[in-house]
């Protein structure tokens, strides 16, 4: 029996250390020198380590502040990955199993920031129309 932490049993912690993974095996792609190789990877590691230690924390507040954190790296990475296709460094197709991936673990986070945060306010979505002049 090997000891475990909390965190190790979270889904979410698991899925964002796949996306790590992932990231590692399509960095092969990526040329070393470009900013957005080094921020995908700050990323991509930032995601796991955050949810750890906001998971760790003794407060709602507090875990929620990792939770959000790790929340932003996620949205980095999809960024990040935006920029490698549209510098054409990446197609569509090679980032799309690591978009779907992070919308899986924006979701999560938002279903583990919801549940610690009773004070937090949560907005339904609301379609902005614009109206043509």
């Amino acid at each position: 029996m090997s000891a475990r932490f909390d965190h190790e049993r979270l889904n979410v912690y698991q899925r964002s250390l796949s996306f790590v993974a992932w990231v590692s095996g399509i960095s092969e792609k990526i040329p070393a020198k470009l900013s957005a190789y080094a921020q995908l990877d700050r990323a991509a590691t930032s995601i796991p380590l955050n949810i750890a230690e906001g998971n760790g924390r003794h407060t709602s507040m507090d875990r929620c502040r990792f939770f959000d954190i790790a929340r932003g790296s996620a949205l980095e990475c999809a960024a990040a990955l935006d920029v490698l296709v549209a510098r054409k460094i990446l197609t569509e197709t090679d980032s799309e199993p690591g978009k779907l991936a992070l919308i899986e673990i924006v979701s999560m986070l938002v279903g583990l920031i919801r549940s610690n945060s009773e004070s937090r306010m949560h907005e339904d979505v609301i379609p902005y129309r614009v109206n043509a002049a």
